[in-house]
């Protein structure tokens, strides 16, 4: 099968530290290839892939500082996937909304992976507009604020199975993993930490957007002596820094999209202790991978009894249900379905207008594959 996998600019495919969708396109797009699928991954030019990558911009936005526009540079990303889209038999797109304008033309089989939060009024008149365009969730959670949308499946998430290796043996301090804002929940974490008398280790990125936050909220939180701030941190750096945790901290303050870093700790072997919110429940199986709490008394307790948590379980959890290897299967199943559902993909043009726009109303870079333009 002849796969497009179509990833933000914003990070690097897989990203160096911190990106989620980043992450994800990556293990789907190399075990895709290690299967034998024939892939092209559209990314930034400092992403590293075994699939054929098509590169429009050598680096990725966060960190670069001659970008001023990121959307120019995600309209480039598209017009670079139209150009090449006579080459495939499907496209699978992790790009968000913006380029349902033109996908809904498309006459290939196409997909789109919405991996943020949805319950923003903005969005309602999106999907109301694009009903016609197929999308896939990565939680029944995430689909609840715009039911109306083409859901096509909910695939979870999965990690490479030796990405993380087990720790059978508890540590000694409590994990905080993730992204400082208020709705990742880090002050309740150190609430948390404080109240059981635990050292509390928080590993987190701080994004321009939440630097004052971090300013002004968290970081004078940071002088009491049973916290230590760590920063960003590497794969490498966050098998250790989570397969030695006691426990994972998840206090959400938000709907969870999904939280990749519930089945990081899993494969560790670290239970975590979460925010009935969002996604949580489905990922989550309360009292075998940890807790699912609703405050802090709640999160208080769990800390006293996820000593009794086997941590075994916890590993055998995900690697039943959250390696890569079962989400390409889930993926891949669901490319073939839109495939045999494709009634014009015999078509030899690569656009038509979909049918929900055909009115009855009479009165209305060079890549590391020599393919793309590569800039800075």
């Amino acid at each position: 099968m002849r796969i497009a996998q179509v990833a933000p600019l914003i990070e690097s495919v897989p990203p160096k530290h911190y990106g989620g969708t980043e992450r994800i396109v990556s293990y789907l797009t190399e075990e895709l290839v290690r299967r034998g699928e024939d892939v092209t991954l559209f990314a930034s030019g400092d992403s590293v892939t075994n699939a054929r990558l098509i590169a429009p911009f050598r680096r990725s936005v966060r960190k670069n500082d001659r970008c001023k526009d990121p959307m120019a540079r995600e309209l480039v990303l598209i017009d670079h996937v139209v150009e090449h889209a006579h080459e495939f038999d499907v496209i699978h797109f992790h790009t968000g909304y913006f380029h349902f304008a033109v996908s809904r033309y498309l006459t290939l089989p196409h997909v789109t992976t919405l991996h943020g939060r949805l319950d923003i009024p903005d969005l309602v008149p999106v999907f109301e507009r694009f009903r016609d365009v197929p999308v896939i969730s990565i939680s029944n959670a995430q689909r609840a604020p715009i039911a109306s949308a083409n859901w096509h499946t909910t695939i979870y998430h999965g990690l490479p199975a030796d990405l993380f290796r087990f720790y059978p043996d508890r540590g000694d301090y409590l994990a905080f993993l993730g992204r400082i804002s208020p709705e990742k929940g880090v002050v309740r974490a150190i609430d948390i930490a404080k109240r059981v008398d635990m050292p509390l280790k928080i590993a987190a990125k701080v994004d321009r957007a939440d630097r004052r936050y971090f300013k002004r909220t968290v970081e004078p939180l940071l002088s009491d002596s049973h916290l230590e701030w760590i920063g960003e941190i590497t794969d490498r750096q966050k098998n250790e820094f989570l397969g030695n945790a006691y426990a994972l901290l998840f206090p959400i303050d938000w709907p969870e999209p999904f939280g990749l870093v519930m089945i990081e700790a899993m494969a560790c072997g670290t239970p975590v202790i979460a925010y009935d919110s969002g996604s949580v429940p489905e990922v989550m199986e309360d009292g075998v991978t940890g807790f699912i709490v609703r405050d802090l008394d709640g999160a208080v307790e769990a800390v006293k009894q996820v000593g009794h948590i086997n941590r075994a379980n916890c590993r055998e959890v995900f690697d039943r249900r959250f390696t890569a290897r079962r989400m390409a299967t889930d993926y891949i199943d669901a490319y073939n379905r839109l495939i045999d559902s494709n009634v014009t993909s015999s078509r030899s043009d690569v656009f038509s207008p979909p049918a929900s726009l055909v009115s009855t109303d009479e009165s209305n870079s060079t890549a590391a594959a020599s393919d793309g333009t590569l800039t800075a």
